[in-house]
């Protein structure tokens, strides 16, 4: 078999309304639906070469060999691809990312996202987004909401076909923008896949879960009608919900540091004077606080003056993965 390659740069994405606890982990089929933004300006780039000479898969993350549990996420998607094409040559994976990795800021959606696209291609597939999606939830579930640009809604499902994602609107329907508080560019002591594991302990998830249709029907209005004062409600609540849920786990989770807390009471303050902000927190130390383009220049103004912020990023709404051209040798 002559080497079959392929590039593709994905995007992170940020949730509105949360994915937290799965139905089924094997299959990663949420226990609710959820809406994100995906994220300009971040990006992870992927290379996939399938080869014939190889005894494995061979993983690279920023160039650093990765865990085994993410050589195992990253197989089980290449396993998944093979048996979609036929083809059983195992596969070298070189992957970077533009943003620090497992500190919250949806890296393994960007990462997922990438290598669906990449390895899909590589194996010779053109697949619809739509399925495109299923495949990149194999290895993280929020990656499936990368597949598309703009406002993504996750369809939970109950088995692999029922679960992926659609488009709600593209990047160009609402320039809203996400200006990250980075707190911390360290990887997470807890991961996120332990995390969804724990919230079924809670016992404050039955009800979020159940309470997540309402919150997503909120969401997509806001989003259509451009509503940002609707959305800043609910995305907040969905938020806090979330880490009530981490709180009230066995053992219970905390990604907060003093200084997300900080800045997660002073933003509807900053609301109420009047700007147009609003506060979101993923798995993870950071910030991200969502805002219209007028405010970009104040929000970013006023994060930097708070203790325990290292960076400030900024994003706009962001499109789907894309492919980069490259030469096609063994």
């Amino acid at each position: 078999m002559t080497a079959r390659r392929a590039r593709a740069v994905a995007h992170p994405n940020i949730a509105l309304v949360k994915y937290w606890g799965n139905a089924n982990s094997e299959l990663r089929i949420p226990s609710n639906g959820s809406i994100s933004l995906t994220l300009d300006g971040l990006e992870t780039d992927t290379l996939v070469v399938f080869r014939a000479d190889l005894a494995n898969d061979e993983v690279l993350v920023d160039e650093q060999r990765t865990s085994a549990s993410t050589e195992a996420r990253v197989g089980r998607v290449l396993d998944h691809v093979r048996g979609m094409a036929g083809i059983e040559a195992f596969a070298r994976v070189e992957s970077r990312n533009s943003f620090p990795s497992g500190a919250g800021l949806a890296s393994s959606a960007s990462a997922f996202a990438a290598l669906a696209a990449a390895a899909t291609a590589a194996a010779g597939l053109a697949l619809e987004p739509e399925e495109l999606s299923r495949v990149a939830r194999l290895g993280s579930g929020s990656a499936c909401r990368s597949i598309w640009g703009g406002y993504v809604e996750w369809l939970a499902g109950s088995d692999h076909a029922g679960s992926y994602s659609l488009q709600i609107a593209p990047a160009e329907h609402w320039d809203l923008r996400d200006v990250v508080a980075v707190m911390s560019r360290q990887a997470k002591a807890v991961g996120s896949s332990e995390g969804h594991d724990r919230a079924r302990s809670s016992p404050l998830q039955p009800p979020r879960v159940a309470d997540a249709p309402r919150r997503l029907a909120i969401c997509r209005r806001a989003i259509l009608a451009r509503d940002f004062e609707a959305l800043a409600a609910v995305v907040e609540q969905d938020s806090d919900l979330m880490h009530e849920v981490m709180a009230t786990s066995s053992p219970p989770l905390n990604y907060s540091l003093p200084s997300t807390t900080a800045l997660r009471q002073a933003v509807p303050a900053w609301r109420a004077e009047g700007l147009p902000v609003a506060y979101t927190q993923d798995a993870g130390p950071n910030l991200h606080l969502l805002c219209l383009p007028e405010a970009v220049g104040v929000v970013i103004e006023r994060v930097r003056t708070f203790d325990g912020v290292v960076d400030t990023l900024h994003a706009r709404p962001g499109g789907p993965p894309r492919q980069i051209e490259i030469p096609n040798r063994g």
